[in-house]
């Protein structure tokens, strides 16, 4: 029986080449080793999903009907191997008890193996009819299921991680915003996507095999984004945390320290010593310097400035371009912003509104007006 190279083959195929290629040069990245062997697995999975209908289109289940539940779409490991990807990066680590989440692509995978290995007519019997009105169903709710508890579960690890980091780390926003979140906007995607073929599956009684040509073209779509993005993230190490030390309240003394005072301190010897305008200045190397540890030092912040690690560090260094403003500086807003430790232009914005709660812009072109006055030098708290 003749083979049909169409059009859907031919994208679907060369797509599926393209993340293979993509799985194998992001498997041999050393940086982020962990999160980059579960990004390749994923991509890997993915291509297994599509390529039944790869072939499929090219008529290969009508030439060859025995490569009916050829164990090729693993659509339950989508899911938790795109939230381990995430936790991975976050935290370093695999997330706890990982063997759950893989046990049911593996009951998904014992299953089809099953179904293979049976004789050509009771597998033709079984699957056009009990797998086709029950057991395919279930599958697909499961599906639904699990991509929308790991969007949950993804967003809740991005918010942790965000409120740690901007406990941690000055340069918080090079690694809380972006990457991570458009990762969750995927897998959202993906649930939406196949949460819409269902529900049209469902409600018109069943859709042909071509029907679905929207849901798997999204899909090599989608995973090339993840391929090629991931790719360019393979370097960018994110900074490990556990939150210990975010956490103002982890350790109780029986006298309440005077948080204010010691706040103060700690902030006149950061200024004085100029450590602010170090761009990637974090949590544990100020800690050091300043003789103190971690905890004291973020409970000092949180609980006598009123504000977290990244909204003080990054509160002196737009008041040291508020400073240059206010003696006439001519250099460009960028230039000073850098000269000051800010890390793109981005954050130095953001942190410049929040201080003075006026643009950069704005403030320069007050300095000049009499009538300007700028904001009370006392820092804004920020929302914990």
């Amino acid at each position: 029986m003749t083979l049909y190279l169409g059009w859907r083959v031919a994208i679907l195929g060369f797509a599926s080449l393209q993340l293979l290629l993509l799985a194998a040069v992001i498997a041999v990245q050393t940086p982020n080793a962990l999160a980059n062997r579960l990004l390749t697995a994923f991509l890997i999975v993915l291509v297994g999903v599509v390529t039944p209908y790869t072939i499929g289109f090219a008529g290969a289940y009508d030439a060859w009907r025995w490569l009916t539940f050829a164990p090729l779409a693993l659509t339950l490991a989508l899911p938790p191997l795109l939230f381990a990807y995430t936790h991975a990066l976050v935290r370093g680590r695999l997330p706890p008890r990982f063997g759950l989440h893989l046990l049911p692509p593996m009951i998904q995978l014992g299953y089809t193996l099953t179904c293979f290995a049976l004789p050509l007519d009771a597998k033709w019997s079984w699957y056009t009819g009990s797998h086709a009105r029950f057991v395919s169903p279930a599958f697909e709710l499961a599906l639904l299921v699990s991509l929308g508890l790991y969007a949950v579960w993804s967003l809740r690890l991005l918010n942790r991680y965000r409120r740690d980091l901007a406990q941690a780390r000055s340069d918080d926003d090079r690694f809380a915003t972006g990457w991570l979140a458009r990762v969750i906007v995927a897998l959202v995607a993906v649930l939406f996507l196949y949460a819409a073929f269902t529900l049209w599956d469902w409600l018109s009684g069943g859709i042909d095999f071509f029907q679905e040509t929207g849901l798997y073209l999204s899909l090599v779509v989608i995973g090339l984004y993840l391929a090629i993005e991931g790719w360019r993230h393979t370097t960018l190490r994110f900074p490990v945390l556990d939150g210990a030390a975010a956490d103002p309240t982890a350790v109780e003394t029986p006298v309440v320290p005077d948080w204010i005072a010691i706040a103060t301190d700690f902030d006149t010897r950061l200024r004085q010593a100029g450590w602010a305008t170090e761009p990637d200045l974090g949590l544990q190397v100020l800690a050091r310097r300043l003789a103190t540890n971690t905890g004291r030092l973020s409970r000092a912040i949180n609980l006598g400035l009123g504000v977290n690690f990244s909204s003080w560090i990054n509160g002196v260094r737009a008041e040291a371009v508020a400073a240059a403003l206010d003696t006439g500086s001519r250099d460009d807003l960028l230039t000073l912003a850098f000269d000051a430790g800010f890390s793109s232009k981005a954050s130095f914005n953001r942190a410049f509104q929040a201080r003075y709660g006026v643009a950069p812009s704005r403030y320069r072109r007050g300095v000049s007006d009499r009538d300007f006055r700028p904001p009370l030098p006392e820092m804004r708290r920020a929302v914990r």
